[in-house]
């Protein structure tokens, strides 16, 4: 199968569009757990976010090691980007949540639609009850047609 980015530029160019992401971590189970996850990519970093109370946190805390696949969307060339590494979970600033939801959350959801805009406003009420998870992957890796 031919690789569908020729360069990190394609790769990033690939990743700035809206894409759900896998986050796939260590659980309970004898298998690893994927669950769907917002993302943004600097170039460096990928930045997601969950609230703190949930499984994934508490299973990420034993055991750092993920990965972060994003694919292509369903008619568009297949295409697909992983990020291996170790997470980095860390509280929230003030400073910092509302700025990443006013880039990220448009991405995923249509905020002209109250009830999805009335969702965000709600999260941006409680940054202390979600927590950053950062990735810098050790490995990245990319195919596709």
């Amino acid at each position: 199968m031919a690789k569908r980015f020729n360069s990190d530029q394609e790769r990033d160019l690939f990743l700035k569009e809206p894409r759900i992401a896998s986050l796939m971590y260590w659980g309970a189970e004898p298998a690893p757990i994927g669950v769907p996850v917002w993302f943004e990519w600097d170039g460096k970093t990928v930045r997601m976010f969950a609230f703190r109370t949930t499984p994934k946190i508490s299973h990420m805390k034993k055991n750092p090691s993920i990965s972060v696949l994003a694919f292509n969307r369903i008619g568009e060339p297949e295409g697909w980007v992983a990020f291996d590494g170790t997470v980095r979970i860390s509280d929230i600033s003030v400073n910092d949540w509302g700025p990443f939801l006013d880039r990220v959350a448009p991405r995923y959801w249509d905020l002209s639609d109250p009830v999805y805009s009335k969702e965000i406003d709600s999260w941006r009420e409680i940054p202390g009850s979600f927590v950053w998870l950062d990735l810098n992957p050790e490995s990245i890796r990319s195919g596709g047609a």
